[in-house]
Protein backbone atom coordinates (compact mmCIF):
# COMPACT_ATOMS: atom_id res chain seq x y z
CA UNK A 1 0.00 0.00 0.00
CA UNK A 2 3.40 2.40 0.57
CA UNK A 3 4.16 2.05 -3.20
CA UNK A 4 0.58 2.88 -4.18
CA UNK A 5 0.28 5.83 -2.09
CA UNK A 6 3.79 6.98 -4.05
CA UNK A 7 2.25 6.36 -6.97
CA UNK A 8 -0.91 8.00 -6.04
CA UNK A 9 0.89 11.13 -4.79
CA UNK A 10 2.76 11.52 -7.96
CA UNK A 11 -0.87 11.61 -9.92
CA UNK A 12 -1.80 14.53 -7.37
CA UNK A 13 1.21 16.16 -8.06
CA UNK A 14 1.17 16.09 -11.26
CA UNK A 15 -2.53 17.45 -11.06
CA UNK A 16 -2.03 20.08 -8.71
CA UNK A 17 1.22 21.35 -11.20
CA UNK A 18 -1.80 21.26 -13.91
CA UNK A 19 -4.10 23.87 -12.52
CA UNK A 20 -5.85 21.33 -9.72
CA UNK A 21 -6.28 22.89 -6.17
CA UNK A 22 -8.34 20.65 -4.61
CA UNK A 23 -6.88 18.62 -1.80
CA UNK A 24 -7.20 14.66 -2.51
CA UNK A 25 -8.86 12.90 0.85
CA UNK A 26 -7.59 9.42 1.56
CA UNK A 27 -10.34 7.51 -0.69
CA UNK A 28 -8.57 9.63 -3.59
CA UNK A 29 -5.89 8.37 -2.98
CA UNK A 30 -6.58 4.51 -3.12
CA UNK A 31 -8.80 4.66 -5.76
CA UNK A 32 -5.94 6.56 -7.59
CA UNK A 33 -3.41 4.40 -6.24
CA UNK A 34 -5.38 1.15 -7.48
CA UNK A 35 -6.36 2.37 -10.61
CA UNK A 36 -2.75 3.07 -11.28
CA UNK A 37 -1.80 -0.40 -10.24
CA UNK A 38 -4.85 -1.72 -12.23
CA UNK A 39 -3.62 -0.23 -15.21
CA UNK A 40 -0.12 -1.44 -15.17
CA UNK A 41 -1.23 -5.32 -15.33
CA UNK A 42 -3.20 -7.69 -17.21
CA UNK A 43 -4.66 -11.28 -17.23
CA UNK A 44 -1.94 -13.72 -18.01
CA UNK A 45 -1.90 -17.08 -18.20
CA UNK A 46 -3.54 -18.89 -14.74
CA UNK A 47 -2.80 -15.42 -13.04
CA UNK A 48 -5.66 -12.62 -12.90
CA UNK A 49 -5.91 -8.88 -12.49
CA UNK A 50 -8.82 -9.57 -9.80
CA UNK A 51 -5.94 -10.94 -7.32
CA UNK A 52 -5.11 -7.43 -7.21
CA UNK A 53 -8.70 -6.12 -5.47
CA UNK A 54 -8.11 -6.36 -1.67
CA UNK A 55 -10.47 -7.40 1.14
CA UNK A 56 -11.68 -5.42 4.09
CA UNK A 57 -8.66 -7.34 5.65
CA UNK A 58 -5.79 -6.25 3.38
CA UNK A 59 -7.58 -3.17 3.36
CA UNK A 60 -7.12 -2.31 6.68
CA UNK A 61 -3.94 -3.90 7.17
CA UNK A 62 -2.37 -1.61 4.54
CA UNK A 63 -3.79 1.28 6.44
CA UNK A 64 -2.38 0.44 9.76
CA UNK A 65 0.98 -0.27 8.03
CA UNK A 66 0.90 3.36 6.37
CA UNK A 67 -0.10 4.85 9.86
CA UNK A 68 2.89 3.33 11.52
CA UNK A 69 0.80 1.30 13.91
CA UNK A 70 -0.84 -2.18 14.51
CA UNK A 71 -4.35 -2.34 14.67
CA UNK A 72 -6.24 -1.80 17.75
CA UNK A 73 -7.49 -4.53 19.46
CA UNK A 74 -11.26 -4.39 18.81
CA UNK A 75 -10.58 -4.29 14.93
CA UNK A 76 -8.24 -7.16 15.04
CA UNK A 77 -10.11 -8.87 16.68
CA UNK A 78 -13.31 -8.44 14.73
CA UNK A 79 -11.49 -9.72 11.63
CA UNK A 80 -9.95 -12.41 12.98
CA UNK A 81 -13.02 -14.21 14.07
CA UNK A 82 -14.63 -13.47 10.16
CA UNK A 83 -11.04 -15.00 9.58
CA UNK A 84 -11.85 -17.75 12.00
CA UNK A 85 -15.31 -18.92 10.24
CA UNK A 86 -13.67 -19.81 7.06
CA UNK A 87 -11.91 -22.03 8.45
CA UNK A 88 -13.37 -26.23 7.46
CA UNK A 89 -12.34 -28.98 9.94
CA UNK A 90 -11.34 -32.24 8.51
CA UNK A 91 -14.35 -34.11 8.12
CA UNK A 92 -13.18 -37.41 8.89
CA UNK A 93 -11.21 -36.02 11.64
CA UNK A 94 -7.68 -36.61 9.96
CA UNK A 95 -5.63 -34.51 10.11
CA UNK A 96 -2.43 -36.43 9.19
CA UNK A 97 -1.27 -37.22 5.72
CA UNK A 98 2.14 -38.09 4.67
CA UNK A 99 5.35 -36.33 5.73
CA UNK A 100 7.72 -37.44 2.89
CA UNK A 101 4.82 -35.53 0.43
CA UNK A 102 4.92 -32.61 2.75
CA UNK A 103 8.42 -32.78 2.92
CA UNK A 104 8.03 -32.05 -1.04
CA UNK A 105 5.39 -30.06 -0.53
CA UNK A 106 7.34 -27.73 2.01
CA UNK A 107 10.73 -27.39 -0.60
CA UNK A 108 8.50 -26.68 -3.82
CA UNK A 109 7.07 -23.22 -4.78
CA UNK A 110 5.95 -23.75 -8.31
CA UNK A 111 2.37 -22.76 -9.01
CA UNK A 112 0.38 -20.10 -9.37
CA UNK A 113 2.76 -18.18 -11.52
CA UNK A 114 1.18 -16.92 -14.79
CA UNK A 115 3.71 -19.38 -16.98
CA UNK A 116 2.55 -22.40 -14.91
CA UNK A 117 -0.34 -24.52 -16.22
CA UNK A 118 -3.64 -24.09 -14.29
CA UNK A 119 -2.75 -28.41 -13.35
CA UNK A 120 0.34 -27.99 -11.96
CA UNK A 121 0.53 -28.35 -8.62
CA UNK A 122 1.07 -25.36 -6.25
CA UNK A 123 3.86 -25.84 -3.64
CA UNK A 124 4.01 -24.53 -0.29
CA UNK A 125 7.11 -22.86 -0.72
CA UNK A 126 7.68 -23.42 3.31
CA UNK A 127 11.04 -23.20 3.46
CA UNK A 128 11.16 -19.42 1.80
CA UNK A 129 10.09 -18.19 5.35
CA UNK A 130 10.51 -21.33 7.64
CA UNK A 131 13.37 -23.40 8.96
CA UNK A 132 11.90 -27.06 9.13
CA UNK A 133 14.37 -29.53 8.93
CA UNK A 134 17.06 -28.74 11.14
CA UNK A 135 19.40 -30.43 8.79
CA UNK A 136 18.74 -27.74 6.39
CA UNK A 137 21.13 -24.98 5.62
CA UNK A 138 19.34 -23.00 3.46
CA UNK A 139 15.88 -21.41 4.43
CA UNK A 140 14.18 -18.30 4.93
CA UNK A 141 13.94 -16.56 8.47
CA UNK A 142 10.67 -14.40 7.65
CA UNK A 143 8.66 -16.80 9.79
CA UNK A 144 9.96 -18.90 13.09
CA UNK A 145 11.65 -21.82 12.82
CA UNK A 146 9.77 -25.02 13.08
CA UNK A 147 12.42 -27.15 13.89
CA UNK A 148 11.43 -29.51 16.60
CA UNK A 149 7.37 -28.64 15.96
CA UNK A 150 5.64 -31.40 17.35
CA UNK A 151 8.46 -32.64 19.65
CA UNK A 152 8.71 -30.00 21.82
CA UNK A 153 4.55 -29.05 22.00
CA UNK A 154 4.49 -32.94 23.46
CA UNK A 155 2.49 -34.23 20.10
CA UNK A 156 5.09 -36.86 19.22
CA UNK A 157 4.99 -37.98 23.07
CA UNK A 158 1.36 -38.33 23.33
CA UNK A 159 -0.56 -37.62 20.09
CA UNK A 160 -4.25 -38.23 21.43
CA UNK A 161 -3.78 -36.42 24.76
CA UNK A 162 -5.91 -32.77 24.84
CA UNK A 163 -2.77 -30.93 24.66
CA UNK A 164 -2.09 -32.25 21.12
CA UNK A 165 -5.46 -32.31 20.28
CA UNK A 166 -5.29 -28.60 21.11
CA UNK A 167 -1.95 -27.89 18.70
CA UNK A 168 -3.29 -30.51 15.68
CA UNK A 169 -5.93 -28.11 15.94
CA UNK A 170 -3.96 -24.56 15.81
CA UNK A 171 -1.78 -26.13 13.59
CA UNK A 172 -4.72 -26.77 10.98
CA UNK A 173 -6.25 -23.35 11.37
CA UNK A 174 -3.02 -21.71 10.89
CA UNK A 175 -2.88 -23.74 7.57
CA UNK A 176 -5.79 -22.92 6.19
CA UNK A 177 -5.93 -19.44 7.30
CA UNK A 178 -2.90 -17.66 9.39
CA UNK A 179 -5.14 -14.53 9.36
CA UNK A 180 -7.79 -16.27 11.57
CA UNK A 181 -5.07 -15.62 14.47
CA UNK A 182 -3.07 -12.93 13.40
CA UNK A 183 -4.82 -10.44 11.35
CA UNK A 184 -2.38 -9.14 9.76
CA UNK A 185 0.01 -11.81 9.55
CA UNK A 186 2.17 -12.16 6.32
CA UNK A 187 2.09 -15.64 5.89
CA UNK A 188 -0.11 -16.81 2.86
CA UNK A 189 -3.64 -17.95 3.48
CA UNK A 190 -2.98 -21.38 2.43
CA UNK A 191 -6.15 -23.66 2.08
CA UNK A 192 -8.61 -20.32 2.11
CA UNK A 193 -7.25 -18.95 -0.87
CA UNK A 194 -6.88 -22.20 -2.94
CA UNK A 195 -3.08 -22.31 -3.11
CA UNK A 196 -2.88 -25.79 -1.58
CA UNK A 197 -5.43 -28.40 -1.03
CA UNK A 198 -6.84 -29.71 2.25
CA UNK A 199 -4.94 -33.21 1.19
CA UNK A 200 -1.73 -31.13 0.61
CA UNK A 201 -2.60 -29.79 4.23
CA UNK A 202 -2.61 -33.21 6.17
CA UNK A 203 0.65 -34.01 4.31
CA UNK A 204 2.54 -30.83 6.42
CA UNK A 205 0.94 -31.64 8.90
CA UNK A 206 2.01 -34.98 9.33
CA UNK A 207 5.73 -33.00 8.41
CA UNK A 208 5.18 -30.63 11.15
CA UNK A 209 3.78 -33.35 13.58
CA UNK A 210 5.17 -37.09 13.28
CA UNK A 211 7.25 -37.85 15.36
CA UNK A 212 9.39 -39.80 12.28
CA UNK A 213 9.37 -36.78 10.49
CA UNK A 214 12.94 -34.79 9.61
CA UNK A 215 11.23 -32.04 11.72
CA UNK A 216 11.26 -34.07 14.68
CA UNK A 217 14.01 -35.76 15.19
Amino acid sequence: MKKQHLIALSLIAAAALAGCASAPSSADLDKLAADAVKSSFRDEGIVKVSVLNPDDLNTACSAAEVAGKPLDHDTATALQNTQLKTIKWPADGNYMGDWKKGEALAQSGRGQTFTDDAKTPNGGNCYNCHQLDPKEISFGTIGPSLTGYGKTRGVTADPTGPAAKAVIEYTWGKIYNSRAYNACSVMPRAIHKGIITEAQARDLMALLLSPDSPVNK
